[in-house]
């Protein structure tokens, strides 16, 4: 959620640790700056005709990610757009019923579902997304699991945020969270497989165990849960990944939204982003997420949670080895020796990249087999040096700074306070790091970094390589290669692009793009083929106008990641987010989400208007917008992207 707001909740590192900036060659970081020049050159050499594995040898692709379709246009109307020999079809909105069994309330367009009906359909939002086969590795038949990042309480309630009351946070507490649903081609068509025993949701008041080093902290307990084991919900979870031994991997993110602090603010909490009155208002009505009455509270979110969506009676649980941050999302490699590479971000300005690596092999015999797999390793944040080289920074405790004598009691502490850690540490401060993708070819890992406003700007962090623009509107993707394998301490990194526009007038904002231009690149992720598909999210503050006047809506592109050209896809309805990709085995099947078409600049519409700047996908009269998933196929049955 890039809102306006992030400016008095996102953005909390004043840590005094130095960026590359500080301490670089001002010569070379201009070389490295746009990623152009001889030295970069040099440094791209590898990846224009092959690319280097993890032993350091080159290996060229197996399969040439080549891109058939032909792109289509910027658009700015309130549609969904896909190329020709393509269809794109909506299933599974905002309010449609899960398919629980026995119980499946109809959607209201008014806004009037209760809460218990909310919890059994649809959440809100939607966000990252995977699909898991059924009998076997079917292409026509699985789950779906996706993520609900958060509410509009504009849309959700009759009358919408104005009076808000316990009945309406109830209602936008059961909107949040996570859902299991069951997907079947039927004919030509995909559609919701209603009943079935498979369908889940997750929101607020769904149990989450709590295991890993912090589980049982002292931090971790409330007067709910005096032993620190059980968490009720997660909160704005955003991108998602699927494990190698099949289950789901979601980032808690902001959650500090939903936490009012009063008016005396631990500096714990301070350095979170936590501030007297919450977003949402939940902690008038809800006094778990009032600080002042419950201080642990807040500690209990912002982990990476696993579920296994095969298992209709199995409990989540929140990894807390892996760290607590405004985690975008989690995705795993895997090492030479078959152990579990972890790698997440934080979507918050100045924040950090990590990576854990675990400490045990991945077993055969699914997600029971390796229950345990995710509670045992180590937690690094990396850290980019100018040179194109860098390391990553075990957070460990009693290792360096991370001691007692600086507020680290044990590793608890450690992963609790991992934005603090990270501080001292010395890690490198971020444009937002959002989702990551591992190329299934070559090992190199991408991660967008998706804008950074303050970048620059008097009393904030200066450029540095990794981050090269100051006033950074449009973002870039940053790609890295471990020196021998993925649990490596040491990487070379580069860019793959600067986002932007060549008609903009401010250099920062022109960017280099091969190919049809984007700004703000969010989601990512690679298919089979090793073809890059890059989603966006300009927020509508920024949209249609200054910089972005020729970019139109979010889009979704096609990238070679061997030349860095793209291709356009796919391009939104008005306001929305395109976010959350995934594939059937075959790739003849891409499921994608649109979130919050008619985003407002203030993320809360008129419930006087709730259409106002979109009606998409219903067009009704007087409707709301609604997120939902998107099939899309080739009308000849091929391969996506081809």
């Amino acid at each position: 959620m890039a809102s306006k707001d992030f400016d008095r909740m996102e953005d909390s590192n004043r840590s005094s640790n130095p960026s590359i900036h500080d301490v670089s060659d001002p010569a070379r970081r201009t070389v490295l700056r746009g990623s152009l020049g001889v030295a970069a050159a040099a440094l791209y050499g590898p990846l224009v005709a092959a690319c280097a594995g993890p032993s350091g040898r080159e290996t060229p692709r197996a399969i040439e990610p080549t891109i058939g379709f032909k792109g289509v246009p910027v658009d700015a109307t309130d549609k969904l757009v896909v190329p020709e020999g393509y269809v794109a079809s909506v299933i599974a909105a905002w309010g449609e019923p899960i398919g629980v069994p026995g119980n499946m309330p109809a959607w209201k367009p008014d806004g009037s579902n209760s809460a218990a009906e909310q919890a059994v359909q649809m959440g809100m939002h939607h966000d990252g997304m995977e699909y898991f086969p059924l009998n076997g590795n079917s292409s026509s038949r699985g789950l779906l699991m996706m993520n609900h990042e958060y509410t509009d309480d504009g849309l959700l309630h009759v009358g919408g945020f104005n009076n808000m009351n316990a009945d309406k946070v109830k209602k936008s507490q059961m909107a949040h969270g996570l859902s299991v649903i069951e997907v079947e081609m039927k004919g030509d068509g995909w559609q919701m497989a209603r009943p079935s025993r498979y369908a889940r949701r997750f929101p607020m008041d769904a149990p989450f165990e709590v295991r890993g080093p912090a589980a049982g902290h002292p931090m971790m307990k409330t007067s709910a849960d005096p032993a620190g084991l059980r968490v009720l919900g997660t909160l704005n979870n955003c991108a998602a990944s699927k494990t190698p031994w099949g289950t789901y991997l979601s980032g808690e993110e902001n959650f500090m939204f939903y936490f009012g602090g009063g008016d005396n603010i631990a500096a714990h909490h301070r350095r979170w982003g936590m501030r007297k009155d919450g977003f949402y208002q939940w902690e008038k009505f809800d006094p778990r997420f009032d600080a002042t009455k419950e201080p642990n509270e807040p500690n209990r979110f912002g982990w990476v949670v696993e579920v296994d969506p095969y298992d209709p009676t199995s409990t989540p649980i929140k990894r807390t080895a892996l760290g607590r941050a405004a985690h975008e999302g989690a995705w795993v490699a895997v090492t030479k020796d078959n152990r579990a590479v972890v790698y997440s971000g934080e979507d918050a300005r100045f924040e950090y990249l990590y990576k854990f690596v675990s400490r045990d092999r991945i077993q055969p015999g699914g997600a029971k087999a390796n229950a345990t797999l995710l509670d045992h390793g180590t937690l690094h944040v990396a850290k980019f040096n100018a040179d194109g080289s860098g390391q990553w920074l075990p957070m460990v405790h009693g290792q360096g700074p991370l001691t007692a004598a600086n507020g680290f009691a044990d590793q608890g502490e450690v992963l609790i306070k991992a934005r603090q850690a990270a501080d001292i540490l010395g890690a490198t401060k971020m444009d937002r790091p959002e989702w990551l993708a591992i190329d299934p070819l070559t090992n190199w890992v991408y991660c967008t970094l998706t804008n950074n406003s303050n970048r620059g700007q008097p009393n904030f962090p200066g450029v540095d390589a990794v981050n090269p623009r100051a006033n950074n509107s449009m973002g870039q993707i940053v790609r890295w290669q471990e020196e021998r394998d993925f649990d490596a301490t040491s990487f070379k990194w580069n860019h793959l692009v600067l986002a932007g526009d060549p008609a903009n007038e401010r250099a920062e904002a022109k960017g280099n793009i091969k190919g049809d231009i984007y700004g703000c690149p969010d989601g990512i992720a690679f298919d089979a083929r090793g073809v890059l598909w890059i989603q966006t999210d300009a927020h509508a503050t920024q949209m249609y106008k200054g910089e972005f006047k020729n970019i139109g809506n979010n889009q979704m592109l096609a990238c070679d990641p061997r030349s860095g050209q793209t291709r356009r896809f796919l391009t939104g309805p008005t306001n929305c987010e395109v976010t959350g990709v995934t594939w059937t085995p075959d790739g003849r099947t891409m499921f994608i989400n649109i979130q919050h078409p008619g985003e407002t600049p203030s993320d809360r519409s008129d419930p006087a208007d709730p259409g106002k700047f979109s009606r998409w996908p219903d067009y009704q009269p007087g409707g709301r917008p609604r997120s939902a998933t998107v099939v899309i196929r080739k009308r000849d049955g091929g391969i996506i992207g081809t």
